[in-house]
């Protein structure tokens, strides 16, 4: 990490054990299946459950926040996306196919949930754009509602057309924000939460060949943390809700200071309370921990950590706050880290599961 001083490798978070309900993890991989797990919150255990959705390369996933219902990618450049959707077997894992709806482009990559507005947001990196569809009441996929296509360019070798890369509805419900690899772009759209119609907003622009990649809000939602893939640059983003605008605060380097090799910024996520922003670098599998000032949004590193195999694609915060599980795509493993909640520091609890080019982790609970 550039300019980042002495840092602190490794912080013994005490795992404790809690009486808690198992959980059900699924992760998205760049196979054809989608792998599930059990997971006890209580002592950081994970439990192989194994295979339990095939035939979709389903490398992204997302739970509906009440029903035991999953949704997953079909990400195939080669032909038109889709979403797909699985009713959840809470006692066994199991997944049975409940319908699948075209995602409106192609190599559908990304999903997210707005659950107010009974909307999924995928973002089809092939084909550079993004679409809505609707949510039944029970759950069930409604239609392909708006779809909208991005234009632009880098300089990069992967930069000849605009890739979606990732969609998140900000905290007012009002504006969709699409981070482009491509485009060097984070595109915004205005949101109608009735009709569930994407319309074209504004765009702000990230220096040539960054590759934004994904973004998120802090607690109060003033700033939103953006990670460009192809830079390994953390951006910190003051966003003004009353218009749908991102500005400039401060960029930081992910990159070891001594680190020669292909940059490569994966994800990145904020604690509950505000207080830490996560993130993950694939291009050293490392995870970073940043502290947040309440006042500016603005991050000072903290840690710098193995994130414990090889090429940490994405992670997750438990709800709870006191673990991050992290997907390895190239050594193919969930690794569990402990978080202090007070420093905010992690510790490798050194519990894993195997799973086959890992991508995303999803906690259902």
């Amino acid at each position: 990490m550039r300019g980042a001083g002495a840092l602190v490798a490794c912080a013994a978070v005490p795992v404790r054990a809690h009486a808690a309900p198992a959980e059900l993890v699924y992760v998205g991989t760049q196979g054809r299946e989608v792998y599930a797990l059990r997971f006890d919150p209580g002592s950081g255990a994970l439990a192989a459950i194994g295979p339990v959705a095939q035939g979709a390369r389903s490398t992204w996933t997302v739970a509906h926040p009440h029903l035991p219902v999953l949704y997953a990618v079909d990400d195939d450049n080669a032909r038109p996306g889709r979403v797909i959707a699985y009713a959840i077997d809470r006692a066994t894992g199991a997944l049975a196919m409940a319908g699948a709806v075209s995602a409106g482009g192609n190599g559908t990559t990304f999903l997210a949930l707005d659950a107010t507005a009974r909307t999924l947001l995928a973002a089809n990196f092939a084909s550079g754009s993004v679409s809505s569809i609707a949510l039944d009441p029970d759950g069930r996929l409604g239609a392909l509602v708006s779809t909208r296509v991005e234009t632009g360019s880098g300089p990069h070798r992967r930069q000849a057309g605009a890739h979606a890369h990732s969609a998140l509805a900000d905290p007012s419900g009002r504006f969709v924000l699409v981070p482009d690899l491509g485009a060097d772009r984070v595109f915004v759209y205005a949101f109608d939460r009735i009709t569930r119609v994407l319309a074209p907003r504004g765009d702000f622009a990230v220096a040539p060949g960054s590759g934004p990649r994904h973004l998120a809000f802090g607690a109060d939602g003033r700033f939103a943390y953006l990670v460009n893939e192809l830079t390994a640059q953390l951006m910190v983003l003051r966003w003004h809700a009353d218009d749908g605008r991102l500005a400039f605060v401060q960029s930081v380097a992910m990159d070891d200071a001594a680190f020669a090799g292909q940059p490569s910024g994966a994800e990145v996520a904020a604690s509950a309370d505000g207080r830490f922003v996560y993130a993950a670098n694939r291009g050293d599998n490392a995870l970073l921990v940043y502290r947040v000032d309440a006042a500016t949004g603005m991050l000072a590193p903290v840690q710098r950590v193995p994130s414990g195999g090889q090429a940490p694609w994405s992670f997750t915060l438990h709800a709870s706050g006191r673990w991050l599980l992290v997907a390895h795509q190239k050594s193919g493993t969930v690794n569990v880290f402990g978080i202090d909640p007070a420093s905010g520091l992690l510790a490798d609890s050194g519990r894993s599961a195997a799973v086959p080019a890992a991508v995303s982790v999803t906690v259902v609970r």
